[in-house]
């Protein structure tokens, strides 16, 4: 006699996803977390477009960095006291270009007048494009 399997009446089975769905992510965070940013661009084969041959270049020039010290200001290499920065270099840079960056680099222990007393200078130029860095 063959045996007969009695059938389940009840709900069928439900399989809960709630736990394969956190696996899945706990691995996809983790391989993002430990790709190499190496890895992708070493296997990644993009074309990049050609420059544009009618497009300005950017000039160099329209930068100006200005070292703010403990015992004065730094421009080149050489320092400068107030006066001059005024007349010759930022006064000069504003006649050719008002759009220009002035880019003021403080060290720690620089008096924080003499920063004000800068961006005061530039300010009387009409230079508005300044960044500020502390070293």
């Amino acid at each position: 006699m063959a045996y007969k399997r009695k059938q389940n009446k009840g709900e069928s089975p439900k399989l809960d996803m709630t736990p394969m769905i956190d696996v899945v992510f706990q691995l996809l965070i983790f391989f993002v977390v430990t790709l190499k940013q190496e890895d992708i661009l070493s296997k990644l084969s993009a074309a990049r477009p050609a420059p544009n041959p009618n497009a300005e270049k950017e000039k160099q020039d329209d930068l100006l960095t200005i070292l703010v010290g403990p015992t004065g200001y730094v421009y080149n290499g050489r320092p400068y006291h107030l006066k001059d920065l005024d007349t010759k270099v930022i006064g000069r840079f504003a006649s050719i270009s008002k759009k220009a960056m002035i880019v003021i680099k403080c060290t720690g222990d620089s008096p924080h007048g003499m920063l004000v007393q800068l961006l005061d200078i530039c300010n009387k130029h009409g230079m508005e494009n300044l960044a500020i860095f502390s070293m």
